[in-house]
């Protein structure tokens, strides 16, 4: 039988009600039983999703009796079934007025559609004024976590209001937390909600009340608070943020965010973003018109007579804009205040390695044989420790084309070519052009290649009088040289089996020769040159030098050899080892400060391993061992043992002669499903110093985790630690309180959200490759 009859809208009323409705899809739910607060309806079809307008779909309604009366009142019995598009509702007894256009239904009501399920005591209304109770129900989300119940909920138009309500992403039978709401007010046609007396129980105990609370239902953005985020520490004290988002346009927006610190003063930050159909940025920005910490602290200030408490900020643009073709203009810039910005308002110690603020902007284009650009970018000290000759020099502007394109069927022609006005605030500044056409000859079989390539550099510097005069009173230097260059190669390869299992083994030598004549260069200024650290990709380069200010002269040749072991089950690569050698055919002359000339004879032998011998094993290790005069350059290894589903365990050490020696030892141990301990000992052997160390346990069950992490880790740059201890709650689908601890556990243990396996962990002390002896003219 069909018969027209509009199904309540309950899905927009509770999933939409609820100021915690959408759970993040990046939530951990593997823990959650299957133990929905509503089970599946046995005589429902599958929910699937809604396709077309659920309005326009007819409505089919069926039961085991029916009987209409002369009162034109319509009563359905035993098993009543009506269904609309994905809309599903079921109950023992259905009475519709179709004068009145009111209903009644009563006994176990069952609705369900593609968000939800819902089972009710009792629901009645009235069709024609579009208003409709239900009475004593409980509600399960299908698509996303979340259930809960209410005592009623009354809807009239687009209006509707939620009694006595909850919800929480816990099952039923592990109510680990939940909110509960004594009213929430709905108004679907301008998509907003709102709370009143709402109170978060953590078991059953209240940890947060909201006795008003307005929050959208929708998608729809609008102007309103955002969660604040509130800490403790002894440096801030009571520190509390409220962002106040503005929906300006349907493409741009904005965020105020009010800060008040109890130790330090009330600091104001802001957000600007738009988007367009060419294009999007970004501003961002802070200010503290008056910092207390200063007072406070008095000698960390004392060296720096420029500074100033008063003012403090940072600002941050980012943009983007596709000017047509492949060309795109782009620009990232960065301001702060003082020197002790980053240092004063950062929480960790990577806040402390950034010593300089890098801006740039510019216009680029990329090809299919070619990428060039016109850029800018300018360099500002963030370190009170250091001064500003240790910037790099400012490139305003700078032009770069790169073009390799095949010619004919044998070779390939190209050019690297750069042009660069350098510019700095102490140092003598001047131009560089550099240019650098080649001619490759790629030859290629089963088995072997061979690529013979010639190419030809040429520099030229315009100086000012500073540079000039110690270049002998010549501003236009130039150099210009030919670079040759021999790269050849073999593969074997066979297959055999171990432990019965069939691999593929590779081996491959490798020669590079490289011939470079011998020019002077020690009157050219050094603007942006540095050597390179000395690793396995240098066995193959043809300038052992970052930038052009200086070109090495070579006569000699590389000889490596690599053997792989591939799994054939699944093309896994089990091993890799590689071992490579240059042998110097004459003196290599020419240097920067601080350098000695190579002398003829051999390097180092560099050997890098990487090892798989299963799926939970990583290792991987380099050396670097110097035969001139017996002693190990490089020593390094780092080993990474999966545990279980989640479980991480990280071991590093590393040895640079008369640089560093380090130890970073870490992991996530999950002890059992719900408990893990987490750690990190990071030491400088070198220094005899701490550099981080983390001690924390956390539990976490189906839809809450508890964390409490112990730190000790350099914030200072002169090198004093600070301890800290933050205790996190975090209900899943609804946010967290504390001091966050996850980015942190992130950065220290590589692994801790297994999507980061393969990531290096940033180094703590990089902050840029500022040199002290760094000078334009040796």
């Amino acid at each position: 039988m069909r018969k027209s009859f509009r199904l309540l809208p309950l899905s927009l009323c509770i999933a939409l009600a609820l100021p915690a409705y959408a759970a993040d899809e990046s939530e951990d739910w593997s823990l959650c039983p299957i133990d929905d607060a509503v089970p599946a309806f046995e005589d429902a079809p599958e929910p699937a999703p809604l396709e077309g307008d659920r309005t326009r779909q007819p409505t089919d309604i069926a039961g085991d009796a029916l009987n209409a009366s002369e009162s034109d009142s319509t009563i359905f019995q035993g098993n009543v079934e009506l269904n609309r598009g994905d809309q599903f509702l079921g109950t023992d007894k259905l009475t519709y007025d179709s004068e009145n256009g009111t209903y009644l239904a009563e006994g176990s009501v069952r609705y369900q559609d593609a968000g939800m399920r819902i089972v009710a005591e009792r629901a009645h209304g009235d069709q024609e004024a579009d208003r409709h109770t239900i009475e004593d129900l409980r509600y399960q989300l299908i698509q996303r976590r979340g259930n809960g119940g209410a005592e009623a909920i009354e809807l009239e138009g687009d209006h509707g209001a939620l009694l006595g309500s909850t919800y929480s992403t816990c099952p039923p039978t592990e109510r680990s937390w939940e909110l509960q709401a004594r009213r929430i007010d709905i108004d679907t046609a301008e998509g907003m909600g709102v709370a009143r007396n709402a109170t978060v129980r953590i078991g059953r105990v209240p940890v947060l009340y909201v006795p008003w609370l307005m929050f959208p239902i929708d998608d729809r953005r609008r102007t309103g608070l955002l969660w604040p985020a509130v800490r403790m520490s002894s440096r801030n004290g009571f520190d509390y943020r409220q962002p106040v988002y503005l929906n300006l346009a349907p493409n741009y927006d904005a965020t105020i965010t009010p800060r008040i610190m109890t130790e330090r003063g009330i600091q104001l930050g802001g957000e600007f973003r738009w988007l367009y159909e060419r294009g999007q940025g970004e501003v961002w920005g802070e200010w503290m018109p008056e910092d207390k910490l200063p007072e406070d602290e008095p000698d960390r200030y004392a060296d720096d007579p420029d500074f100033d408490p008063d003012n403090r900020g940072q600002f941050r643009f980012t943009g983007m804009h596709r000017l047509g073709g492949n060309w795109r203009a782009t620009a990232n810039i960065g301001w702060v205040s003082d020197t002790h910005y980053l240092e004063d308002f950062s929480n960790s110690q990577y806040g402390v390695s950034r010593w300089n603020l890098t801006s740039t902007a510019g216009v680029y284009g990329r090809g299919l044989h070619w990428d060039a650009g016109l850029m800018a970018d300018h360099h500002q000290l963030a370190d009170y420790t250091l001064s500003e000759r240790n910037l790099q020099y400012n490139r305003m502007p700078r032009a770069f084309l790169n073009w390799s394109q095949p010619v004919g069927d044998w070779f390939e022609a190209g050019i690297t070519a750069e042009a660069v006005k350098f510019q700095h605030d102490v140092r003598d500044e001047g131009s560089r052009l550099d240019l650098k056409p080649f001619v490759a000859m790629p030859l290629e079989g089963a088995g072997w290649y061979a690529t013979p390539r010639v190419a030809w550099r040429y520099t030229a510097y315009q100086l000012d009088d500073g540079l000039a005069a110690a270049n002998g009173g010549d501003d236009a230097p130039t150099r210009s040289l030919p670079i040759t260059s021999l790269d050849a190669g073999l593969f074997f390869d066979r297959e055999f089996r171990f432990r019965d299992e069939a691999y593929l083994q590779t081996l491959e030598p490798r020669i590079y020769y490289l011939n470079v004549p011998y020019r002077e260069q020690d009157g050219l200024p050094r603007f942006d040159t540095r050597p390179m650290t000395f690793s396995w990709g240098q066995l193959f380069r043809d300038n052992r030098y970052t930038g052009p200010d200086r070109q090495v002269d070579a006569n000699q040749l590389t000889t490596a050899l690599t053997t792989r072991l591939i799994s054939r089950e699944d093309g896994r690569e089990r091993l890799s080892a590689s071992v490579g050698q240059i042998r110097y055919f004459e003196d290599s002359l020419v240097t920067v400060p601080g350098e000695t000339p190579l002398e003829q004879g051999k390097s180092a032998w560099i050997a890098d391993v990487s090892l798989s011998p299963s799926d939970r094993w990583t290792i991987n290790a380099a050396y670097q061992w110097d035969p001139k005069y017996r002693r190990e350059d490089l020593a390094s290894i780092r080993a990474r043992y999966l545990v279980g589903d989640t479980g991480v365990v990280n071991l590093g050490y590393r040895f640079r002669r008369d640089l560093t020696e380090q130890v970073d030892f870490s992991f996530l141990y999950p002890v059992n499903r719900n408990w893990s301990v987490v750690g990190r000992y990071y030491y400088s052997l070198e220094d005899d110093k701490l550099i981080e160390s983390i001690g924390g346990v956390q539990w976490e069950s189906c839809c809450m985790a508890v964390r409490l992490v112990a730190r000790r880790y350099i914030r200072e740059r002169n090198g004093d630690l600070d301890d800290s201890l933050r205790v996190e709650f975090e209900l899943k689908g609804l946010g967290s309180a504390g001091q966050k601890s996850e980015e942190i556990l992130s950065r220290a243990i590589v692994g801790y959200d297994r999507e980061d396996l393969y990531l290096v962990p940033p180094s703590t002390f990089d902050g840029g490759d500022y040199d002290n002896s760094l000078d334009p003219i040796p």
